[in-house]
């Protein structure tokens, strides 16, 4: 078992990786080189300066790339790891087997629990915006993936008649408690930027993590059939 999940989460998340990393190169790169002039002072925005919405970047930095994709892949590896996981608790218990299409679904509820939940409260963020504490805002990170990763247990596996009022009741509680937030709100950088960086990391999160779903289980089902043989 413990193999199987080796083997499947290697494979899964080493190409979710190169493909997220590929399109956060593409997607999102640009808007994070775009905004870095701002927060080093380079450009200005709220002082009444005018400038281009298309500066030229330096968009291909090879030691930077390199290691964007890098960690990318091991994120996602771990990513795989933890759903491959859950797939086999899931396969177990049920005694069925979760195909290439049912695990595209398995992924896009990891990018609810690990992407949109949090980013209701607390969104990504463009460098040099203002911010809570690092600390407390990983703190109610954790708590919340958590906390929607049961819920959605909850709603989806068990046959409890309470179960939709638990499993809502675990997603929003760490939003009616509430995201840090600043005591005031500063930003070099225009708010146009930060909305288009937001809605890009969050887009290709969703498209990664469909992805990533997909591959977990094509990977799981061909390590079960070999390991059966």
């Amino acid at each position: 078992m413990f193999s199987r999940i080796i083997v499947s989460g290697l494979f899964a998340g080493a190409i979710g990786g190169i493909i997220a990393g590929a399109l956060q190169w593409y997607f999102v790169q640009p808007i994070l080189l775009h905004s870095e002039l701002y927060e080093a002072g380079i450009l200005s925005h709220f002082d009444g300066s005018i400038n281009s919405a298309h500066p030229d970047l330096e968009y291909i930095q090879p030691i930077r790339d390199g290691l964007s994709l890098l960690f990318s892949i091991l994120i996602y590896t771990g990513y795989a790891l933890i759903l491959i996981a859950a797939m086999m608790l899931r396969e177990q218990k049920s005694e069925t087997t979760i195909t290439f299409h049912q695990g595209i679904i398995w992924g896009v509820s990891g990018f609810f629990v690990v992407h949109l939940a949090p980013a209701i409260s607390l969104p990504p963020e463009v460098p040099g915006v203002a911010a809570a504490e690092l600390q407390s805002r990983q703190i109610w990170w954790f708590a919340t993936t958590l906390l929607t990763a049961g819920g959605l247990w909850i709603i989806a596996f068990t046959e409890k008649g309470s179960r939709f009022i638990i499993g809502a009741a675990l997603i929003l509680a760490p939003h009616i408690i509430g995201a840090p937030e600043p005591d005031i709100f500063t930003g070099p950088a225009p708010t146009e930027i930060g909305a288009l960086f937001a809605s890009r990391a969050l887009g290709i999160g969703f498209i990664s993590w469909a992805m990533l779903g997909g591959l977990s289980a094509f990977f799981l089902q061909k390590e079960t059939v070999r390991a059966t043989r």
